[in-house]
C-alpha cells in the first residue's frame, strides 16, 4: 500500500482517490500524503457489510444509526487529512415485496439532507455516484438523471454528483449533454474506458472531447482514473502523458513489498 502513494507522486498525480482507508491509521495516512504531496481527492464513507454484498446503507430503511456513525468516523478520517469529498454507497434496494420504494427514496433524501448540512459546515461536500445496472444490479441510483434528481430534492450545496464516465455511459449514455445539464452539481470525475473499462484510451467515448468541455465550462475539480489496466498500472499510464503523467520516473512498482527499515 505504501509504495502505490510514493508511485503516485513520482509518476507525476497530485492527489490519490481512495476506497475505504480506515485499515490505515489516522497518523500515518497523513504522513503518506503530505510526505508525498498528495492530496485525498476522495474516498468512501463506510457503506456497510461490503463482505456479505451490501453496497452502501443510506438508502436502507432502519439503518440511520448505523449509517450516521459511519458518516462521522469518514468526517473525522476527512478532517485529519485535510480531504474535501466523501462519496457515501447509497445501496442495493431490498428485492422484497413489503418494500416501499417510496419509503427507500425518503430515507435516502432525509439521511443526504443531513449529511450534506454537516459536510457543508465543514467544508466538505457529499458525492453521490450512480452506478450502471451491469455492475451493481438494484443500485439506488443506476443514471446520472436520477442522481441530479436527487441533489435537486436535497437542496443543498454540500451535496455533490460524483460522474463516472463508464458508469454513465452504460446505464444512459449522452455524456456531453448530461455534463452540461449537470455541470453546477459536478464536484468529481471517474474515467474508464468503455465498454472494457480499461485504459480510456481506446473504446467508445471521446475522451479529449470531453475534457475540452469540462474545461470549457470552468471544471476545475479533480478526474479520477478507475479501470482495470491491461498490463499493469505503470505500462497502463503511457496514455495520460499529454496530462503530464510520467510512468517511466516511478522507481518502485505500485504493488512492489516495502523494504523493511534497519534500526
Amino acid at each position: 500500500m505504501e509504495s502505490r502513494f510514493i508511485a503516485a507522486r513520482e509518476a507525476g498525480f497530485k492527489g490519490v482517490d481512495l476506497g475505504f482507508p480506515y485499515d490505515i491509521p489516522l497518523g500515518r495516512l497523513g504522513d503518506l500524503l503530505s510526505m508525498n504531496g498528495l492530496e485525498l481527492a476522495s474516498f468512501h464513507a463506510p457503506a456497510g457489510n461490503w463482505e456479505a454484498g451490501e453496497r452502501g446503507i443510506a438508502a436502507l430503511p432502519g439503518r440511520e444509526d448505523e449509517f450516521f456513525a459511519g458518516l462521522e468516523k469518514a468526517f473525522d478520517l476527512a478532517d485529519f487529512c485535510d480531504a474535501k469529498r466523501i462519496h457515501v454507497f447509497a445501496g442495493i434496494v431490498p428485492d422484497e415485496e413489503d418494500v416501499d420504494f417510496d419509503d427507500v427514496y425518503d430515507t435516502y433524501i432525509g439521511n443526504l439532507v443531513r449529511a450534506a448540512k454537516e459536510a457543508r459546515q465543514n467544508g466538505m461536500k457529499i458525492l453521490i455516484e450512480p452506478v450502471s445496472e451491469l455492475t451493481i444490479p438494484g443500485y439506488m441510483l443506476s443514471t446520472p438523471d436520477q442522481a441530479l434528481a436527487v441533489i435537486n430534492d436535497v437542496n443543498d450545496p454540500g451535496l455533490g454528483l460524483l460522474f463516472d464516465v463508464y458508469h454513465a455511459q452504460n446505464g444512459q449514455g449522452r455524456l456531453a449533454e448530461t455534463l452540461e445539464t449537470g455541470m453546477a452539481s459536478l464536484s468529481h470525475v471517474h474515467i474508464a474506458g468503455v465498454p472494457d473499462r480499461a485504459e480510456p484510451d481506446t473504446g467508445e467515448v471521446n475522451y479529449p472531447y470531453l475534457f475540452d468541455l469540462l474545461d470549457a465550462h470552468g471544471y476545475g475539480g479533480w478526474i479520477g482514473l478507475e479501470y482495470n489496466p491491461r498490463m499493469g498500472t505503470l505500462p497502463g499510464l503511457k496514455w495520460a502523458k499529454a496530462w503530464g503523467i510520467r510512468p517511466e520516473n516511478v522507481t518502485l512498482a505500485p504493488d512492489a513489498p516495502v523494504k523493511p527499515k534497519r534500526h
